[in-house]
């Protein structure tokens, strides 16, 4: 579960409380933050809070800062200008959250926490942003239709049970049924599991990726079975790869997804600035 309030929305409503805002500040009624300790592969993940099954405790494990940064604000894809540093350096949190709370006033009681535990200050900016249309290649798409899920199936597993870490064959990580997401490992060999996946969604996920916006052109509707392999490397312009180390993701789209980049315009975006924040937060 993600903030459903935007920036600027949160900034009105900060505005049109006034000075009872001030004098009710929304906090976790306790929280403990703490230097996370990185698994083999990437897995992360943020769940609980309002409008969830467990509303009284919400919970992130191995998130790095400028990820919750981005979770706290919902930024979207790529609107965080912050030094690489909060990148790399990952935290877990649980926090207490207090009866009634809703979505929006978590996303400040969060917005709180950085400030006060990270001492984070920030500042919007207007910034030029490459755009990218996803669109169906030469050849057509190649994807598998979305499997049905079965109701108590493999989908329902416990999302934090510790499970084996494993590679392919070519030592990609793999996903173990009732598992998705993306995963890369040290050596920049990264894999995306998506058992039903849109193209929109899909698209929002390359904007990440990719550090730039991708819109879908592709006219594909419905949900899709998504497995991608790819070498990391961010440039969307990358078309070159060493065919021993494997594809650039640009690469991989076209070979194993029948999809491509096509290059769209310039357009401006409101990206958020972090002014300072500091590597250690303080004591809990």
């Amino acid at each position: 579960m993600m903030c459903v309030t935007k920036t600027l929305l949160a900034d009105a409503l900060l505005i049109s409380a006034g000075y009872a805002q001030s004098a009710v500040r929304l906090e976790f009624e306790a929280a403990s933050v703490k230097a996370s300790s990185p698994p083999p592969f990437d897995h992360s993940f943020c769940r609980g809070g309002p409008g969830s099954s467990d509303p009284g405790l919400f919970r992130c494990e191995n998130f790095s800062l400028a990820n919750l940064v981005n979770w706290a604000y919902e930024l979207g894809a790529n609107r965080l200008s912050a030094p690489d540093w909060m990148n790399s350096t990952s935290f877990d949190i649980s926090a207490k959250v207090p009866k009634g709370t809703t979505k929006e006033q978590l996303c400040l009681m969060l917005q709180n926490l950085l400030a006060d535990r990270f001492k984070l200050a920030t500042h919007h900016e207007a910034r030029e942003s490459p755009e990218y249309r996803l669109v169906v290649a030469k050849g057509g798409p190649k994807l598998k239709p979305a499997k049905q899920s079965d109701a108590g199936g493999d989908d329902q597993q416990d999302p934090d049970a510790p499970k084996p870490v494993r590679f392919d064959s070519a030592g990609y990580p793999t996903f173990a049924p009732g598992e998705s997401g993306t995963r890369s490992t040290p050596h920049g060999r990264a894999h995306m599991h998506e058992p039903r996946m849109t193209m929109g969604w899909l698209a929002a996920t390359l904007s990440g990726s990719l550090h730039a916006t991708v819109t879908d052109a592709t006219g594909l509707n419905g949900e899709h079975e998504i497995d991608l392999y790819w070498v990391l490397d961010s440039a969307p312009t990358a078309a070159s790869a060493d065919d021993e180390s494997g594809p650039t993701l640009v690469q991989a789209l076209q070979k194993e997804l029948g999809l491509r980049l096509e290059k769209s315009a310039n357009g401006t975006k409101d990206v958020l600035v972090v002014d300072h924040a500091e590597r250690v937060p303080t004591g809990n």
